[in-house]
Protein backbone atom coordinates (compact mmCIF):
# COMPACT_ATOMS: atom_id res chain seq x y z
CA UNK A 1 0.00 0.00 0.00
CA UNK A 2 1.33 3.76 -0.35
CA UNK A 3 0.35 6.90 1.24
CA UNK A 4 1.17 10.08 1.54
CA UNK A 5 2.69 11.68 5.13
CA UNK A 6 3.70 15.07 4.99
CA UNK A 7 7.13 15.52 6.99
CA UNK A 8 8.69 19.04 7.76
CA UNK A 9 11.62 19.92 5.99
CA UNK A 10 13.88 19.90 9.03
CA UNK A 11 13.00 16.67 9.75
CA UNK A 12 13.23 15.21 6.57
CA UNK A 13 16.43 16.06 6.31
CA UNK A 14 17.37 14.67 9.98
CA UNK A 15 15.76 11.42 8.48
CA UNK A 16 17.80 11.08 5.05
CA UNK A 17 21.04 11.88 6.55
CA UNK A 18 20.53 9.35 9.73
CA UNK A 19 19.08 6.72 6.90
CA UNK A 20 22.60 7.78 4.52
CA UNK A 21 24.63 7.14 7.58
CA UNK A 22 22.84 3.88 7.79
CA UNK A 23 23.25 2.66 4.27
CA UNK A 24 19.37 2.52 4.25
CA UNK A 25 17.12 3.96 1.94
CA UNK A 26 14.26 6.65 3.51
CA UNK A 27 11.74 4.20 2.69
CA UNK A 28 13.35 1.25 4.57
CA UNK A 29 14.77 3.73 7.54
CA UNK A 30 10.37 4.60 7.91
CA UNK A 31 9.92 1.12 7.79
CA UNK A 32 12.30 0.06 10.52
CA UNK A 33 10.89 2.88 12.38
CA UNK A 34 7.30 2.11 12.08
CA UNK A 35 8.00 -1.65 12.79
CA UNK A 36 9.84 -0.59 15.94
CA UNK A 37 6.88 1.75 16.89
CA UNK A 38 4.74 -0.69 16.69
CA UNK A 39 6.45 -3.18 18.90
CA UNK A 40 7.39 -5.47 15.97
CA UNK A 41 10.48 -7.42 14.61
CA UNK A 42 12.66 -6.43 11.68
CA UNK A 43 11.04 -8.25 8.50
CA UNK A 44 13.99 -10.82 7.18
CA UNK A 45 13.93 -9.58 3.78
CA UNK A 46 14.77 -6.31 4.75
CA UNK A 47 17.46 -7.34 7.40
CA UNK A 48 20.36 -7.29 4.95
CA UNK A 49 20.79 -3.82 4.31
CA UNK A 50 22.90 -1.32 1.84
CA UNK A 51 24.59 -2.86 -0.78
CA UNK A 52 25.22 -6.24 0.80
CA UNK A 53 21.13 -6.87 0.25
CA UNK A 54 21.47 -5.88 -3.22
CA UNK A 55 24.37 -8.38 -4.37
CA UNK A 56 23.72 -11.54 -2.09
CA UNK A 57 26.03 -13.04 0.62
CA UNK A 58 29.93 -13.74 0.24
CA UNK A 59 33.32 -14.25 2.14
CA UNK A 60 32.44 -12.30 5.26
CA UNK A 61 36.53 -11.48 5.37
CA UNK A 62 35.82 -9.73 1.47
CA UNK A 63 32.59 -8.30 2.54
CA UNK A 64 34.06 -6.53 5.36
CA UNK A 65 37.09 -5.39 2.94
CA UNK A 66 34.37 -3.85 0.64
CA UNK A 67 32.28 -2.10 3.31
CA UNK A 68 34.95 -0.89 5.06
CA UNK A 69 36.85 0.42 2.02
CA UNK A 70 32.86 2.30 0.65
CA UNK A 71 32.67 3.67 4.74
CA UNK A 72 35.65 5.18 3.92
CA UNK A 73 36.00 6.48 0.21
CA UNK A 74 31.71 7.79 1.42
CA UNK A 75 32.11 9.21 4.82
CA UNK A 76 29.69 11.78 5.80
CA UNK A 77 30.63 14.63 7.57
CA UNK A 78 27.86 15.44 9.69
CA UNK A 79 29.49 18.00 11.90
CA UNK A 80 27.77 21.46 11.46
CA UNK A 81 24.61 20.01 10.47
CA UNK A 82 22.89 21.54 13.39
CA UNK A 83 19.90 22.78 11.16
CA UNK A 84 17.22 25.60 12.31
CA UNK A 85 14.28 24.35 14.25
CA UNK A 86 11.50 26.42 12.17
CA UNK A 87 9.27 24.29 10.24
CA UNK A 88 9.83 24.38 6.28
CA UNK A 89 13.04 26.37 6.73
CA UNK A 90 15.60 26.18 4.16
CA UNK A 91 19.57 24.84 4.69
CA UNK A 92 22.32 27.03 3.74
CA UNK A 93 26.08 26.06 3.68
CA UNK A 94 27.99 26.96 6.90
CA UNK A 95 30.67 29.68 5.65
CA UNK A 96 34.35 28.46 5.81
CA UNK A 97 36.16 29.59 8.09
Amino acid sequence: MKTTVEVPDNLYRQIKARAALQGQSVKAFFLEALREKLGLGVDPKEEEIGWRAAFGKGDKEAIAEVQRIIDEEHRIDTEGWDLPESEGSRFTEPDDE
